[in-house]
């Protein structure tokens, strides 16, 4: 049973918080506008403190602080499975989350909490580029964007688009009224005790807590559908060949320039939600062909960055599991492609890469790199990808991109989606993202030299 606690209901309490990455320090924001002042903890911290305030160990006297505090607010990357947080419960006392904490209070009615293992962003900024653009004001937040709790962002909106992800999920003692689903594939499995199922559960518990009525959820997934007893007591399934009520025709999805049928599927989810809110525009094909103009769509999400002598380049660093990278390559049906996958290894298994490749009538080449490179290779050889697919490893990214463009040249593409995180190699996906830009102009300036 999950404790339905708010942030009104903190003051007054001794409060801990546990873990100070970028959601942390919002709820840090958040306590000390009510005038709470928390005991800080981190496993790992980079500094000594904040602002003057200590900032403690876990294993250095940190957990038995946290023991002395009545509620603790963990960071979302912090385990619910870990042995930290199992103590606590076994002590009495309960672990929260913020987004969490918000929800309860919040006006439910007024909010779409959008999840799923890949799509949930461009399906959030979807609705939040609609709804901005019919005239509402709107946060889009969460995963995405700002923290709701963020006492910065204010409260003064008339929608609220939560991206909730696998590790925000277990922290909901409640749902509004209409979530999203927008895909499943095993993923962060270290975090969720290593088990699939328990992924699967976790992820979407956001459609079943109190208060949940409609879950809009992707029509095109077999382990969707196979998981229908959690995704609550409505459901609304949505295919990328149509929309699920005949409501609009969906043309007004070309004005937003995303590629790809997931694409398309994550647009008409966005709309299906908009209209369960009961957004009088969005049954209306005029103005939501209207709204849609200017999306500006998602850094390293299917992003065009650039064409070399006929190869088009583009950034999918995002994709960090097989089945966006499956989709990003289906986007591309009537070209030949060179996929760059591969990055940090988290036990993920990539045969499913491969029987998604057989379907490929289009020459492909799968090109490798550190640090699961091989074990990519390894895994999509065993399985048998297909006659028209070829695999090779490679030492680095930049070796990867121009072994791709030599292959892809004269008219084909070069895409990065991993189906890996970038951690290890890279800080993050923006500097996998900036070191796949500066191998493109590599080969643009090896062209120009010729």
């Amino acid at each position: 049973m999950r404790p339905t606690i708010s942030w009104s209901d903190l003051c007054g309490r001794a409060v801990g918080l546990y873990g100070l990455g970028r959601e942390g320090e919002a709820n840090l924001r958040a306590c000390l506008a009510r005038g709470i002042e928390p005991v800080l903890v981190d496993d790992a911290p980079a500094r000594t403190d904040i602002d003057g305030r200590p900032l403690l160990v876990t294993a250095q006297g940190g957990l038995d602080a946290l023991t002395h505090c009545d509620v603790v607010i963990k960071a979302p990357g912090i385990s619910r499975y870990g042995e930290t947080v199992r103590h606590l419960g076994r002590l009495g006392i309960p672990v929260v989350g913020g987004v969490g904490l918000w929800l309860v209070d919040a006006d439910r009615s007024k909010v779409v909490c959008v999840t799923g293992t890949k799509g949930k962003s461009t399906t959030s900024a979807v609705a939040g580029h609609l709804l901005t653009r019919f005239g509402y004001r709107c946060l889009v937040g969460g995963n995405i964007g700002v923290p709701p709790q963020d006492p910065l962002v204010g409260g003064d909106y008339d929608f609220w688009i939560i991206e909730v992800s696998s590790y925000q999920a277990t922290d909901l003692a409640c749902s509004p009224p209409v979530v999203a689903v927008t895909s499943l594939h095993p993923d962060h499995l270290p975090w969720h005790d290593n088990d699939h199922e328990t992924y699967f559960r976790d992820k979407l518990s956001v459609c079943s807590q109190p208060g949940a009525d409609l879950t809009i959820a992707n029509g095109d997934s077999d382990l969707i559908r196979a998981h229908r007893g959690l995704l609550g007591p409505r459901v609304a399934w949505v295919r990328a060949d149509g929309s699920p009520d005949g409501s609009t025709n969906g043309e007004w999805i070309r004005q937003l320039g995303l590629l790809g049928l997931h694409n398309r599927r994550n647009a008409l989810i966005a709309g299906a939600c908009l209209r369960a809110l009961g957004v009088p525009e969005a049954d209306d094909d005029d103005k939501l062909h209207t709204a849609a103009e200017g999306f500006a769509g998602l850094d390293s999400r299917l992003q065009v960055i650039g064409e070399v002598d006929g190869v088009t380049f583009v950034d999918d660093g995002l994709s960090t599991n097989v089945l966006p990278t499956l989709a990003a390559v289906e986007a591309f049906g009537d070209r030949r492609i060179a996929v760059v996958v591969g990055g940090q290894s988290r036990g993920i298994d990539y045969r499913p890469l491969a029987v998604g490749l057989r379907t490929r009538m289009l020459d492909t080449l799968v090109l490798t790199v550190p640090d699961n490179g091989p074990d990519i290779h390894r895994q999509v050889t065993e399985a048998g990808a297909g006659p028209h697919v070829t695999t090779v490893d490679t030492p680095d990214l930049a070796a990867a991109v121009v072994e791709g463009f030599r292959w892809a040249r004269p008219d084909g593409v070069v895409l990065l989606s991993p189906a890996a995180p970038s951690f290890g190699r890279f800080r993050d996906y923006r500097e996998r993202g900036a070191a796949f830009a500066l191998a493109m102009h590599t080969c643009r300036t090896s062209v120009q030299s010729q």
